[in-house]
C-alpha cells in the first residue's frame, strides 16, 4: 500500500506454493492504496489485459483482489468471464472459478454480509442507548435555542429569510427550519 512496501513476501509464498512466476508475467501495484478497485489499479489493469481464456491468476491473499467483498466479487467474476483461473493460497490453493471455489465464495460472501448486518445492527441500538440518554445525534447546531427564538420572532415581524440568513451566517434553509421549530 505504500512506497516503502514490497511485494517480495507474496512473491517468495507464490514461489514456495510451487509457482514459477517469470518477471515479465509478475505484476505488482506498488504505492497504490488499498481503498483503490482493483480495475482501477494501474498494474493490475495491465494483468487483466494481458490474459488469455486457460490462464491462471495466482495471489497470496483474497484482499489482493479486491478492496472489500464487492469488488473481490466483481473482479472474480470478470476474471471468470473471460475464462481465467483464479488461485488464492490464502484458501488452500483453492481455484475461486471453480465450482468449490464458487462455493467459498457465496460463503465468503455470505459471512461478509452477515457481518455488515451486525455492524449495523450495533450501530442503531448504539444510537437508540444514547438518545435513550438524551444525547444529541447529528451535527451540532449552528444556532443556540435563544437565537432560533429570535429568528423566529424577527420574521414574524417582516424581516426577510435571506435577511436572516446573513445575520446569522447560516443558510436559508436553516433560518427556515429554526423559524419553522421555534414556532
Amino acid at each position: 500500500s505504500t512506497n516503502d512496501q514490497t511485494t517480495e513476501n507474496q512473491r517468495l509464498e507464490i514461489e514456495a506454493a510451487g509457482y514459477a512466476i517469470p518477471a515479465p508475467r509478475w505484476f505488482a501495484d506498488q504505492g497504490v492504496s488499498g481503498k483503490v478497485a482493483a480495475m482501477e489499479r494501474p498494474a493490475f489493469r495491465r494483468l487483466v489485459d494481458r490474459l488469455e481464456p486457460g490462464d491462471t491468476v495466482v495471489v497470496a491473499k483474497l484482499d489482493r483482489l479486491g478492496r472489500d467483498s464487492q469488488d473481490v466479487e466483481a473482479t472474480l467474476r470478470a476474471l471468470e468471464d473471460a475464462g481465467v483461473a483464479v488461485v488464492v493460497l490464502q484458501l488452500g490453493r483453492t481455484d475461486l472459478t471453480s465450482p468449490a471455489g464458487q462455493l467459498i465464495r457465496k460463503v465468503l460472501g455470505a459471512v461478509a454480509q452477515m457481518e455488515r448486518d451486525m455492524l449495523l445492527e450495533r450501530t442503531l441500538a448504539g444510537q437508540a442507548r444514547a438518545r435513550a440518554e438524551g444525547k444529541h445525534m447529528g451535527r451540532p447546531a449552528k444556532t443556540t435555542e435563544a437565537q432560533r427564538h429570535e429568528m423566529a420572532q424577527r420574521a414574524a415581524a417582516g424581516i426577510s429569510i435571506s435577511q436572516l440568513a446573513r445575520d446569522y451566517a447560516i443558510s436559508r434553509a436553516s433560518v427556515l427550519s429554526a423559524v419553522a421549530k421555534a414556532a
